[in-house]
């Protein structure tokens, strides 16, 4: 199926999750004219190590979203302090549903229902129970997935997969991160696509679709 002409919402517990999670297909389905947004919920300053200023995640998701071709004005960049969402969820509830009215998104990604990090098991439930009606994908994050069910796959091209390392790249934060390299990031994509005979792809589980 080739979605184009569609409004996309990616929602992101912090600030790099959607590159990880999704972005190469943010590439690609930006490059088929689509409108994409993204809301991080926590630039999480608390945890920032100490040889980085504690807002340096600000820019750095900044830097990728315009990598991966986010305009500006629709990355929208929430406040929440990491590790604590399970403790704000109508506060979050309530600012996803303002991105529901504003945007009216036909298809949303979010975590995986069982993700494991307490902040993005926030993230999927809240996203869960205010899309509810609309077509909604969880992206993959193996090093927080007890399980994830390889449903849904979308096709990659090096290039999608290029931006999505360069994307990730601008997280020099991050680098420390034993999937934060162009190796663990190429190999994953890499094993998803020999799962539907092709070079690179990402896959996603399916919570609804609908047609």
């Amino acid at each position: 199926m080739n979605i184009s002409g569609k409004k996309i919402l990616v929602l992101a517990p912090h600030t790099d999750d959607a590159e990880f999670g999704c972005g190469g297909t943010i590439a690609k389905l930006k490059e088929n004219n689509n409108e994409i947004y993204c809301a991080a919920f926590s630039a999480c300053k608390q945890s920032v190590r100490k040889e980085f200023p504690e807002d340096i995640l600000i820019f750095e998701v900044k830097a990728a979203s315009k990598i991966l071709g986010i305009d500006e004005d629709h990355l929208f960049l929430f406040d929440y302090s990491v590790r604590t969402f399970n403790f704000k969820r109508q506060e979050i509830l309530d600012d996803i549903l303002k991105l529901k009215e504003n945007i009216k998104p036909d298809i949303v990604f979010i975590p995986a229902l069982t993700d494991l990090h307490q902040d993005h098991y926030t993230i999927a439930q809240e996203g869960f129970r205010a899309f509810k009606f609309c077509s909604l994908l969880s992206y993959e994050l193996p090093w927080n997935n007890l399980s994830f069910n390889t449903a849904s796959f979308m096709k990659l091209e090096e290039s999608h997969i290029q931006t999505k390392i360069n994307a990730i790249s601008e997280y020099k934060s991050q680098a420390h991160r034993p999937y934060a390299n162009e190796e663990f990031i190429r190999s994953l994509a890499r094993t998803r696509g020999v799962q539907i005979n092709t070079k690179y792809a990402e896959c996603f589980e399916v919570i609804r679709w609908i047609l």
